[in-house]
């Protein structure tokens, strides 16, 4: 393949799953000798490929003149309601903004002219949705879906919800990710559905799950062609290590058995199940047995609990990831009780570290959980199962160490990012090629 130039367009270029694996696609994209950026809402590192979409500069005089003066002195919302009150008046009727005019310029403010392009995360406050029918004349234009948010009429992940596939409306939670005021999420689903019909792009994602999901929404008309690509993490970060060592490092006990679950904000975000894995907890607690059982919750803060022989440790989010493959190391199962997952990120570096997983078996779970080989899956909200299936695991050594050995080697054959970016590079060729008869 000849060396192609590559813009990425995503939210931020650090700071969650979604950014993370951008970031990594394109750095992967670098290394294979190709010409890439990546083109964000903020930009939070110091990567001179990176730039911020320059939404406020390409806004009309007055929206620049409000933004100017009086964002500094009373804030942005009010700098906002004066400069762009159209937009404003759209969003308080539960409008989804679109209101992102730099989305137009991402071709000429781009470093180079791109071969091609590729979206990401498309939500969060930054990117006009309108503009996908004229980016897609322009240049071939790939799409990543890391959540469902483009299927909706709002919600980032319709959990047992089935409107999507319909039309919406009669929303049962507007307080979803990326909330909205008022329930027109008809009418936002409707102008989706338009703004598809008249695109053409090639959509990229990560399970079974979310190609079917994606072939039975409104987005289907827009879909030239689609392929499955897992998502790849840092395997020279993720990988085994002694287990002895990394506990005596987090100062843990050496030989107690440790469950770990990993999550930005475990008892908040409504897509991880925390009812269910602190009942999976209870459970194991008055159970049988005579070591010390310690569950560590990586990503929420919080006093330590005691529930029956079992400790509950809150550990701070872990930007790290060096640090955070430590405490994968230091675990003996990693647990998983998740409502909604396109991809658990946090499950790929578990297995890449050498554990077996014991997950809810939602979303993309299954396409990375083998049931009965690197883990096992139980029902959404089965805490009964999933306490026996962890049981079985502390109880049973040579298991567990089978199956943390082979989902070590099923993350590193698979999961890696040099294989997420070598199937990404032949599925952009793919894409040329058909743009290009």
């Amino acid at each position: 393949m000849h060396p192609l130039r590559i813009l990425h367009v995503n939210t931020l270029d650090h700071g969650g799953g979604a950014a993370q694996l951008g970031f990594n696609l394109m750095e992967g994209c670098s290394a294979a000798g190709h010409r890439t950026w990546l083109a964000v809402r903020q930009k939070t590192g110091t990567d001179p490929r990176v730039y911020t979409i320059q939404n406020e500069e390409h806004r009309h005089f007055w929206a620049r003149f409000c933004n100017r003066l009086i964002r500094p002195r009373a804030g942005n919302r009010l700098a906002r309601s004066l400069g762009r009150p159209w937009s404003t008046a759209r969003v308080l009727a539960g409008h989804e903004d679109f209101d992102f005019p730099g989305t137009w310029h991402l071709l000429k403010d781009a470093p180079e002219k791109p071969d091609i392009i590729h979206l990401h995360n498309l939500h969060g406050s930054y990117f006009d949705l309108r503009a996908l029918p004229w980016l897609s004349r322009q240049i071939p234009t790939v799409v990543t879906l890391h959540d469902a948010w483009m299927t909706s009429g709002h919600c980032s992940h319709s959990f047992v919800c089935e409107r999507w596939r319909t039309g919406c409306g009669e929303c049962p939670d507007l307080t979803i990710y990326p909330a909205v005021c008022r329930d027109a999420t008809a009418y936002n689903w409707r102008r989706k559905q338009k703004i598809y019909a008249q695109s053409r792009l090639h959509f990229a994602v990560p399970c079974r799950w979310m190609m079917d999901k994606l072939n039975h929404s409104m987005v289907a008309p827009a879909i030239a062609s689609a392929r499955i690509i897992h998502h790849g993490i840092d395997l020279s970060v993720f990988q085994p290590g002694d287990r002895i060592q990394a506990r005596r490092a987090l100062g843990l006990p050496e030989d107690a058995c440790i469950l770990m679950f990993a999550s930005k904000g475990i008892r908040t975000n409504v897509a991880k199940d925390y009812v269910t894995l602190r009942a999976t907890l209870e459970k194991l607690g008055t159970s049988g047995g005579k070591a010390q059982l310690i569950f560590l919750a990586v990503g929420e803060e919080g006093a330590t609990e005691t529930i029956g022989r079992a400790q509950l440790r809150f550990v701070s989010h872990i930007a790290d990831r060096a640090t955070l493959a430590g405490y994968y190391r230091a675990a003996d199962i990693y647990v998983h009780a998740a409502r909604a997952e396109q991809w658990g990120l946090s499950i790929t570096e578990a297995m890449a570290c050498g554990l077996p997983v014991v997950a809810s078996n939602v979303g993309g779970i299954p396409d990375q959980v083998a049931e009965g080989q690197s883990g096992f899956l139980a029902p959404v909200g089965d805490a009964d199962c999933m306490a026996e299936r962890v049981g079985q695991l502390l109880k049973n050594q040579p298991q567990r160490k089978e199956m943390g050995e082979w989902a070590c080697r099923r993350a590193h054959a698979e999961f890696g990012v040099s294989t997420m970016t070598e199937n990404h590079l032949k599925f952009y060729e793919s894409v040329i090629s058909l743009e290009t008869r």
